[in-house]
């Protein structure tokens, strides 16, 4: 479990790196893979007790929940889970 979060974690964080740097109309997709390396990241720093990178992790997620609000994705994720549509 913990080899497969850090190697999900670290995997998905590249992903998101890259999407970014592409700048291009999928680029916005890049906070999700981030926020899902996070919370990858989160779960193998409580597992290995490393609290600095959980600090850390923790932090990064609260950025990556900005990347997402920010960029447009994070209303439309919340309306598709109540039903709603845009």
């Amino acid at each position: 479990m913990v080899l497969y979060l850090e190697w999900s974690g670290s995997l998905l964080g590249l992903l998101g790196a890259f999407l970014l740097a592409v700048n291009t109309r999928v680029s916005r997709y890049g906070w999700l893979a981030f926020l899902v390396a996070n919370l990858a990241m989160v779960g193998f720093a409580y597992c290995i007790e490393r609290h600095g990178l959980l600090v850390q992790q923790l932090g990064f997620t609260a950025t990556s929940m900005l990347g997402l609000y920010r960029s447009g994705l994070w209303p439309s994720v919340l309306s598709v889970r109540s039903g709603e549509r845009d």
